[in-house]
């Protein structure tokens, strides 16, 4: 038991490392513990421990008699703008289940044993992360803030707007230079309307490309992340920082390339 209980901390404390890294930090979440009393009066400073974690208040429950198969688990439970919770994370310390399944080990005297098995969901279901981040950021934009999915989740990470089709081959040069999923808004639409558009598909970095952009090499970027409601953020950066940043924030995360046509004026529309 002493070595599923460490183990049972290292996997809690690398639940929220996973979320985290998803976009969901521990101020997003409600964590709940519980647990049998002997366990607790054995175990009290370890699970003290879990609550000071994550600095917040913790729901506790503690049953007199064991009624699962666990003696401890934990949740981390997303709750959302109608007050419905959802579980993500839960490591639960199992002692029922290796005798009911016949799993045995062979310790170091060749004696045979039966194992305290530890149930771990690092971040819950993909689907329930995606509703967690998208819940969040509904709330998010309730409240006034500028709603966004994390870089690495974005659908497309950068858009570049060149302000005519002069600039486009400029734009198009920018886009090679970028190491992410970036794609070109080349329509001939006005470009207030195009970076609307933009705004309104949670695009973490626009790039509007003209005269002056062509000329320095500098790049005025609207920086989603700094940005207030009818209040854009821009910041003048070039290719190297701007690529180093958008780096930075994608960084050991799954990734994959655009899944249609770079051009959006060779994208289907749908009417």
């Amino acid at each position: 038991m002493e070595q599923a209980v460490s183990q049972f901390d290292e996997q809690y404390n690398m639940c929220i490392r996973i979320l985290d890294q998803v976009g969901i930090k521990v101020d997003d979440f409600e964590v709940a513990i519980r647990f049998t009393r002997d366990f607790y009066e054995e175990n009290k400073d370890f699970i003290t421990n879990l609550a000071r974690t994550v600095n917040k208040p913790v729901l506790v429950e503690m049953w007199d008699t064991r009624f699962f198969y666990f003696v401890l688990k934990f949740e981390f439970n997303f709750v959302d703008a109608l007050a419905k919770a959802s579980a993500l994370s839960t490591v639960q310390i199992d002692v029922e289940n290796a005798e009911r399944y016949d799993i045995k080990y062979v310790d170091v005297t060749g004696e045979e044993k039966r194992p305290t098995i530890l149930h771990c969901s690092p971040s819950g279901a993909i689907e329930r992360c995606i509703y967690g981040l998208l819940e969040k950021e509904a709330m998010r934009a309730e409240s006034g803030e500028v709603p966004m999915l994390p870089v690495w989740l974005s659908p497309t990470q950068v858009r570049v707007l060149p302000v005519s089709e002069k600039h486009l081959e400029f734009a198009k040069q920018v886009s090679e230079k970028l190491n992410c999923r970036v794609d070109i808004d080349d329509r001939e639409d006005t470009v207030g309307k195009r970076i609307r558009e933009a705004g309104r598909e949670w695009v973490p970095y626009v790039v509007v490309i003209g005269d002056k952009e062509v000329e320095t090499g500098k790049l005025n970027v609207t920086v989603r992340a700094e940005s207030q409601a009818n209040r854009p953020k821009t910041v003048e950066m070039s290719f190297e920082e701007l690529n180093a940043r958008i780096q930075a924030e994608i960084a050991g995360l799954p990734y994959r390339g655009l899944p249609l046509a770079k051009m959006l004026s060779l994208r289907p529309k749908f009417i």
